[in-house]
């Protein structure tokens, strides 16, 4: 399975991505700023979903919010 950013690049694990729109996350009052960097992401079983650390946090997010940096 081929991972895909909003752009249409294939992504791989290591890869550093950046946030292309404001997110909300959920079970938290906290939000990602556009812009916000992910480093050394870590693909998952769905094509559709990365795992990375942002601000010290894992979170999974979703490859049609995230452009390769």
């Amino acid at each position: 399975m081929e991972a895909k950013d909003c752009n249409g690049n294939l992504l791989k694990d290591g890869d550093t991505v950046s946030v292309i729109k404001d997110l909300k996350v959920r079970g938290s009052s906290s939000v990602i700023k556009r812009g916000t960097v992910a480093k050394n992401i870590r693909l998952t079983e769905d094509p559709e979903e990365i795992d990375c650390r942002i601000d010290k946090v894992a979170m999974v997010l979703k490859t049609c919010f995230v452009k390769k940096a």
